[in-house]
């Protein structure tokens, strides 16, 4: 079990820099990353998970890119409604909590 236990925690962590903790599951690490503003790093962790909640941050990326077209593709993909580009620390809290929950 990761030593992170809440969103906070979380993006702390990706603030104080250096590199993801190594007990993080996959979506924790793309988040991390994500957080520490390593976009392409954070991409290719989260085209890999293979699942809906790899889908959700593949989709919140491209929002964060402007991408806003394949943004919206990923949104679909991940059943999840594409936000406005304002809301995009909003967004990466709401998917870290369904990560850290188990979602």
């Amino acid at each position: 079990m990761s030593a992170i236990q809440t969103v906070d925690e979380l993006a702390a962590s990706a603030e104080a820099g250096g590199e993801p903790p190594a007990e993080l599951s996959g979506p924790l690490k793309a988040l991390w990353l994500t957080k520490a503003d390593r976009w392409d790093d954070a991409h290719d962790v989260a085209q890999d998970l293979g699942s809906k909640l790899g889908d959700w941050i593949h989709a919140l990326l491209h929002l964060i890119e402007g991408d806003l077209g394949n943004s919206a593709y990923w949104y679909s993909r991940a059943g999840q409604t594409q936000p406005a580009a304002a809301q995009i620390d909003d967004e990466w809290r709401k998917i870290a909590q369904a990560a850290l929950s188990g979602s």
